[in-house]
């Protein structure tokens, strides 16, 4: 047989999620080596230039570029081997714990051979054809991460009179970015009821800088010839349908697209990995392991987080699952139990525990709701919080003294409003 230059673990991905991996895959003695599409290892937080990076994993309060400094700094202190400007093409499962990666570089096709594979090359942006956003199609349509690497890559301002389409996280911090920068931001619109990221991010990026949020609406027209002039803007019902005869006009000459994130995983989906419909993430163990033996994924591309400390956690864990796996000729468990989604939780991850080790769930709920409890009946866990929201993940661990008393064959999280007194 043909050989290939062989490792223990390839990272695909040079964001957070997979240099974290990488660090924590030569930490743990493991031979291997990190794969990154473009000329610099770092990801999203190399264009982010607002703080509220690190604070649990470096104890800081960051901005993404001195975050990803700091994780990079760690990663050269220990000689991690990398590529840059290496694409992907596909992956060949041969065995459980034999996998050829076929990496497009400016040399020449790399047929790369490992035991274990973490993915971690992050999400997609939703474009503008799939926004349901008809009419012209003028310069001045960015998706949000486009805006932000002009500004914050190369120096440059992509408008002056500016609507987002989507009050997530990235929309609010895109709005306040514009108004930094001297631009007028006409508004933020929403379909939902309720605003899509944080609550302090609503605050801090558009009530202190008096900018309009329109709950409930959507773009429905985009006019314009060479560059955008306006938007038609409706209310929608309950079932998120414009309602006819509310529509009004914007002026604009720059429409902002920040309308949700997409795992990034159809390489995946090429080789068997089982896509959950809920994260649009693959379906995974523990220890972030696939429906595909040896096949780890990490960060956006497991589950789109709101906090970029979740991201290297992730990394590290599935590094963690690597060296199992490795050790171990295959993911030892005792059998692995499915955990179900109950009352308000749209999704979850893991999918499947063991119920022999501490687990750190990810989950989202379906609808905002006020004092609830999280619970997870099976072994009597409950958590109280003032309040739920789709747009913050709820994180919490269940050791493995607790599950140890798991009798069931399942686990459920669910969500339970509780009775004022």
């Amino acid at each position: 047989m043909e050989r290939y230059p062989s490792y223990d673990v390839i990272i695909i991905g040079g964001g957070p999620a997979g240099i974290a991996a990488a660090i924590r895959s030569k930490e743990l003695g493991m031979k291997s080596i990190l794969i990154e599409s473009r000329e610099i290892l770092g990801g999203v937080p190399l264009q982010c230039i607002h703080p509220g990076f690190g604070i649990h994993y470096f104890k800081e309060d960051l901005t993404g570029t001195e975050f990803i400094s700091k994780l990079l700094k760690k990663m050269e202190d220990i000689n991690v081997s990398y590529l840059t400007r290496a694409h992907v093409h596909s992956i060949e499962v041969r065995s459980h714990n034999e996998k050829v990666i076929n990496v497009i570089t400016s040399e020449g096709v790399k047929r790369l051979e490992t035991k274990t594979l973490i993915y971690a090359a992050g999400a997609r942006e939703r474009h503008i054809f799939e926004t349901n956003i008809v009419g012209d199609r003028p310069d001045g349509i960015y998706t949000a991460g486009e805006a932000q690497t002009l500004m914050d890559i190369y120096g440059i301002m992509p408008g002056k009179q500016v609507v987002i389409v989507g009050s997530g996280d990235v929309g609010l911090i895109m709005a306040r970015r514009f108004a930094l920068e001297g631009a007028k931001v006409v508004a933020v619109i929403e379909m939902m009821p309720y605003p899509g990221g944080l609550l302090r991010n609503v605050v801090q990026c558009l009530y202190d800088y008096d900018i309009p949020l329109y709950l409930s609406h959507v773009i429905k027209r985009v006019s314009g010839r060479r560059r955008v002039e306006k938007v038609t803007v409706s209310r929608v019902d309950e079932s998120l349908r414009p309602i006819k005869g509310t529509e009004f006009e914007l002026r604009c000459d720059t429409l902002i697209l920040a309308t949700g994130l997409i795992p990034n995983i159809d390489i995946l989906e090429r080789i068997g990995v089982i896509i959950d419909p809920a994260t649009r993430g693959p379906v995974v163990n523990e220890f972030l392991e696939t429906t595909v033996p040896g096949v780890f994924v990490a960060g956006n591309a497991l589950i789109i987080n709101d906090s970029v400390d979740n991201v290297v956690n992730q990394g590290e864990l599935a590094a963690e699952g690597a060296h199992i796996f490795i050790q171990n000729d295959g993911m030892p468990s005792t059998g692995w139990r499915p955990v179900k989604k109950g009352r308000n939780i749209r999704s979850a991850v893991p999918h499947y525990i063991s119920g022999m080790r501490d687990v750190t769930f990810y989950a989202r709920v379906r609808a905002p709701e006020r004092m609830v409890e999280v619970r997870v009946p099976e072994v009597d866990f409950k958590r109280r919080l003032h309040s739920v929201r789709p747009a913050e993940m709820i994180t919490f661990k269940l050791p493995k003294e607790l599950l140890a008393s798991l009798k069931d064959p399942k686990v459920t999280l669910e969500v339970v409003r509780l009775c004022r007194k």
